[in-house]
């Protein structure tokens, strides 16, 4: 085996791993969404009493990621996901028992399942950023490209579990095994999480920082210009896709009358092309530079959008659908790179852009909720093109860091 092989086996193992930790985070996600009413409907839950159980998954990703930067730092982020993956079998498993007992069990197994999802997120995102530089290409949105492909893998069998009668704790015990097993295993193919030519020259590459060095360094990188504006930069498009994911269906049955299976349709299709960009997305990188590509990208889902709220026939709608989602493919994994440029700093940094990023999943609901009760749903999605400019202004938060 030549030299060149050597060094590049590792790195193909460790690319199938992270797509696989991406791929079954997607599919343990959807797999609970999936079954969501069967549970509303077992606990007898009002809309917003539904909206507060599915909060708790919120809340624990929320405490989860602050910490997430020193965890990776730590403990590594093979050992991130490892560890993570046993806590979501709990976490899912318990919510599957536990729903047929009442709801403080499900809340209890959600924030957990959210806790372990937000450090999961974090470690898998550092050791995609690793694969990405060794590579010497962009290759980041295709491993979020995976999760939406095990998005859409968890919709269809939970699906296919409902058809067939398949009781939601069953199915969801099902489901967690197998992504621990899966997970656990892939994962022992991750990579050092710092590139050896990264480590300062002056300091030996088995040195590790003291906790409390660890602690500053997180605290510090909270005041970094360049890493919280990334963070915010996340946020508006962590709120395009997530109000896409969550709203899009009620959208249109509201605001254009059609029946449900066509306002899920239009989901499948803002689904699908946010799948293909983030598929596609890494050429257009390479060739054209992060900034240019995310600018332009911003503006075709802001095209969408105002086809999507103003078109005055559903099949515009759907057209809408398609710019939306394909808009909105690029901006949260391209802002995971950029928080991940500098080898030494990426958990903390990641950590930071992540938290800032997911306060957009925990808002964006009730806020398109409320404005909804005024506005009507359609209408308020108006609020995503203002977050959508804000993102247009801040891309430049994005550009690669100079290499040493």
């Amino acid at each position: 085996m030549s030299t060149v092989e050597m060094v590049a086996s590792p790195v193909r193992q460790a690319t199938r791993a992270v797509y696989a930790a991406f791929i079954m985070l997607g599919f343990a996600g959807s797999s609970w969404a999936a079954r969501i009413p069967q549970v509303r409907d077992h606990l007898s839950l009002t809309p917003s009493r539904l909206g507060l159980v599915l909060l708790a998954i919120a809340l624990g990703s929320i405490v989860s990621l602050p910490l997430a930067g020193q965890i990776v730092a730590h403990f590594g982020s093979r050992r991130t996901v490892t560890t993570m993956a046993a806590i979501m079998f709990f976490a899912l498993s318990g919510a599957a028992i536990g729903y047929r007992f009442g709801v403080l069990p499900v809340m209890i197994g959600l924030f957990c399942f959210g806790f372990a999802n937000g450090a999961w997120d974090v470690a898998m995102n550092v050791q995609g950023a690793v694969v990405e530089r060794r590579l010497g290409r962009a290759i980041m949105p295709r491993f979020h490209a995976g999760f939406s492909v095990g998005t859409v893998a968890g919709a269809l069998v939970g699906a296919l579990a409902i058809a067939v009668h398949l009781s939601v704790t069953i199915h969801l015990i099902v489901v967690a095994a197998l992504v621990a097993v899966v997970v656990i295993a892939a994962v022992r193919s991750f990579g050092p999480d710092e590139d050896p030519s990264a480590v300062v020259p002056d300091q030996p590459a088995h040195a590790a920082a003291a906790p409390s060095s660890r602690l500053q360094r997180t605290l510090a990188t909270w005041r970094e210009p360049r890493t919280v504006l990334i963070g915010f930069f996340v946020l508006a498009f962590a709120f395009t896709e997530g109000v896409g994911i969550d709203w899009i269906s009620v959208a249109m049955i509201d605001g254009y009358g059609v029946p449900a299976t066509v306002g899920t349709l239009a989901f499948a299709v803002f689904l699908a092309a946010m799948t293909t960009g983030r598929w596609f997305g890494p050429g257009w990188l390479d060739r054209y530079g992060r900034v240019p590509v995310v600018r332009v990208l911003a503006l075709v889902s802001v095209a969408g959008l105002a086809l999507f709220v103003f078109g005055p026939w559903p099949a515009l709608a759907f057209v809408g659908a398609l710019l939306w989602g394909f808009g909105a493919s690029l901006g949260f994994p391209v802002g995971m790179s950029a928080a991940a440029d500098d080898p030494a700093h990426a958990a903390p940094r990641v950590s930071v852009v992540a938290t800032i990023g997911y306060c957009a999943f925990l808002g964006g609901p009730p806020l398109i909720g409320f404005l909804g009760d005024h506005v009507t749903v359609l209408r308020a999605l108006l609020a995503v093109m203002v977050l959508l400019a804000v993102a247009i202004g801040l891309a430049g938060a994005v550009k690669p860091l100079p290499r040493s």
